[in-house]
């Protein structure tokens, strides 16, 4: 398990808001190719998402539950996936601002898939973090 932690000077809200917009991500997460709702019902939704590189592409769907301004919690029972699970935290911070939790769980099914994408996956988590905050800047000012 990855975790990383930051402090926003954007609100939960606008943070959840920014997390939770999944087909958004192509335009600012190098890895994602593409993301599409799929369905939504009763504070869940299910995503297709493609991500990869050049060489390297993988289809895969998702789940999200979200709880807005405070979580989103991520699974997805994809085949390709032993376990797949991430949650990202929204807590309001003294004297202003907010403290972001993200945390991610994985393991490919393939040992192929987890030597080749698996270790880049997990050290993504700091890049991806990076792309939020730069995201929310460009969002929020």
């Amino acid at each position: 398990m990855r975790i990383e932690r930051t402090h926003s000077p954007y609100s939960p809200a606008q943070l959840f808001d920014l997390v939770a917009d999944v087909e958004s991500y192509p335009k600012f997460l190098p890895w994602m190719l593409s993301s599409r709702i799929t369905r939504r019902h009763d504070g869940t939704v299910w995503v297709d998402m493609e991500m990869g590189t050049r060489l390297l592409r993988r289809r895969f769907s998702s789940s999200g539950r979200l709880d807005r301004p405070h979580r989103i919690d991520i699974t997805s029972h994809d085949p390709m996936f032993e376990r797949f699970a991430q949650t990202w935290t929204f807590a309001a911070a003294v004297p202003g601002g907010t403290d972001i939790e993200y945390r991610v769980d994985f393991r490919f099914r393939s040992n192929l898939l987890q030597m080749l994408i698996g270790g880049s996956f997990a050290d993504r988590a700091p890049a991806m973090m990076q792309a939020f905050r730069h995201r929310a800047r460009q969002l929020y000012g």
